[in-house]
């Protein structure tokens, strides 16, 4: 009888394995670039792996519509207007009017036209409340965790059926999982996921994607 092959340890090349996913898809045109200015400003951006998923979901979409909570340098930008439509228009918020102007650049810089890329620099909870009910292919949230829940509820009102709400920074550092971990960001997370969760008009997916992926369709 030949000797049991020795079978490795769960998880013992996720580390290799995640990195490998997260480097599998090349990045768009710009992507690059913007990275590095968000580096410059010591500002975090997206993972490779979720701009690449970002992309995905708005191909699959054939999306025309997109909110994006966040703007930053314009990594997650590009990566959602590779995905949409030739004729599609970009929603994207924050409150620093300074990024939004590199972000700006960054589309210019690969030919992206102004008309497609609506950015409004302001509060998030004082702008999605003026955007059109039922009206969105996708929404993107990458801004202040803390208000992640207000964000999920606007989600619910601006997404058509069929629509898909991604929240980025879902797992936030690996402590979400630690339900002893009761800081404010891994607590109010915890809570948007939940809402999500229990919301019957969503379809939800937790994704070990970047520092974490949800991703819901609506109904």
């Amino acid at each position: 009888m030949s000797p049991t092959p020795k079978i490795p340890a769960r998880g013992a090349s996720a580390p290799a394995s995640h990195e490998f996913a997260e480097a599998f898809v090349p990045q768009p045109d710009g992507a690059d670039a913007a990275r590095a200015e968000a580096a410059s400003l010591g500002l975090e951006c997206v993972s490779t792996g979720t701009a690449a998923a970002l992309t995905f979901l708005a191909t699959t979409l054939k999306a025309r519509s997109v909110v994006e909570i966040g703007t930053g340098t314009g990594v997650a930008s590009l990566a959602l207007l590779a995905g949409m439509a030739p004729d599609g228009v970009l929603t994207s918020i924050d409150a620093e009017t300074d990024l939004q102007l590199r972000a700006r650049h960054a589309l210019a810089g690969v030919g992206v036209p102004t008309r497609r890329a609506r950015l409004i620099a302001g509060q998030a909870l004082e702008v999605l409340p003026k955007l059109t009910d039922g009206a969105y292919d996708l929404v993107f949230v990458d801004g202040d965790a803390l208000e992640y829940v207000e964000y999920v509820a606007q989600a619910s009102r601006l997404l058509r059926s069929g629509g898909v709400l991604v929240l980025n920074h879902a797992l936030w550092q690996g402590r979400v999982a630690d339900d002893a971990d009761d800081a404010d960001e891994p607590l109010i997370i915890r809570e948007a996921l939940d809402a999500v969760r229990s919301d019957e008009g969503f379809t939800p997916v937790l994704l070990p994607v970047g520092d974490g992926l949800l991703v819901a369709v609506r109904s």
